[in-house]
């Protein structure tokens, strides 16, 4: 077995996030155009444990931590991209923070209790947009599935692959609604300069603007494929359940998004050993780079240097 590290990372806010076995880098250019790099080691309890290795249960733990790490660096970025803002404020207030400024440079100092709880928010809308609203929607549809098909059993599982459907609509729109907003775009830039310099690293090339360059912005291991099959997987969850009361519909959505996300993560991992088998790359590999042309963008030369700094600089941790 390889003993070769598979890097992955994030888009930030101006700037990439990299993540390896043991720590996780970031990498920010600030409003004067300085790249500031930070990073901190990944706790040992998540990847090195017995949970880790066992089946579902590591998916639980390795995206939850991948959740966490990818909200604090993303406030982490957050704060880099306002200080000059912050300045100017403290300017009129005959205040200064360059101590604390410096210090946010070396480590992102933002308490995990913050981004869990700002994670905590962001689950809640993603829970209720993609999983409690679609299920509303169903709802008046429902009447008329119900005349329409005298079995009941046909009846409920129309009924689910609708709502599934829905979903699914829901999520490409939204993706495509927010891909139209400039910061998000420039995010998305970012993001194909994760996927491009990691291509090339992988790949053996020069870690150089030019060099990346030359490779795709669209990855097999992006996250965004991650939520598609996400998406996916939960009409087939779904509709095994039937069609009880709408009260607990809605309660065994919220409760199986864990399960879901486990069958997906697993499907992912069974995916990415399978690589030559036809059918996988139809129904994994090729949709999730198809919905990547949505949530990455061409980057130019500068993006590619913030996501080159925080590749060397969480290669350097690994290797020391």
């Amino acid at each position: 077995m390889s003993d070769k590290i598979l890097y992955g990372g994030q888009a930030v806010i101006e700037g990439v996030m990299m993540r390896g076995r043991r720590f996780v880098a970031c990498a920010v250019r600030d409003p004067k155009g300085v790249i500031i790099s930070t990073s901190e080691p990944i706790s040992p309890t998540i990847y090195a444990s017995r949970w880790a290795k066992i089946p579902f249960l590591r998916a639980m733990t390795i995206l939850w931590d991948t959740l966490v790490l990818g909200t604090k660096m993303l406030l982490y970025s957050a704060n880099i991209a306002v200080e000059d803002e912050l300045k100017k404020e403290e300017a009129k207030k005959g205040t200064t923070t360059s101590e604390t400024t410096s210090a946010q440079k070396s480590s992102p100092a933002l308490p995990t209790g913050l981004a869990i709880g700002t994670l905590a928010v962001s689950l809640t809308f993603g829970i209720g947009l993609f999983f409690v609203l679609p299920l509303v929607l169903v709802g008046f549809i429902d009447p008329f599935l119900t005349a329409s098909f005298t079995n009941g059993d046909v009846a409920s599982f129309v009924s689910n692959v609708v709502e599934g459907l829905i979903r699914l609509v829901i999520f490409l729109v939204y993706i495509t609604a927010i891909s139209q907003m400039p910061d998000i775009r420039r995010v998305f830039q970012y993001h194909g300069a994760e996927h491009k310099t990691i291509a090339a690293d992988e790949a053996g090339a020069p870690l150089t603007p030019e060099s990346i360059q030359k490779f795709s912005k669209e990855h097999p291991r992006c996250g965004t494929g991650f939520l598609l099959v996400v998406v996916v997987v939960s009409i087939f969850v779904f509709a095994l359940l039937g069609r009880p009361p709408m009260v607990l519909r809605i309660v065994s959505r919220i409760v199986l998004v864990p399960v879901v996300a486990a069958l997906s993560y697993e499907l992912i991992k069974f995916s990415s050993a399978h690589k030559s088998n036809p059918i996988l790359n139809w129904l994994v590999v090729k949709p999730s780079l198809a919905l990547q042309s949505l949530t990455t963008r061409e980057p130019d030369d500068k993006m590619i240097e913030v996501a080159v700094a925080a590749l060397q600089k969480v290669k350097a941790d690994e290797a020391g």
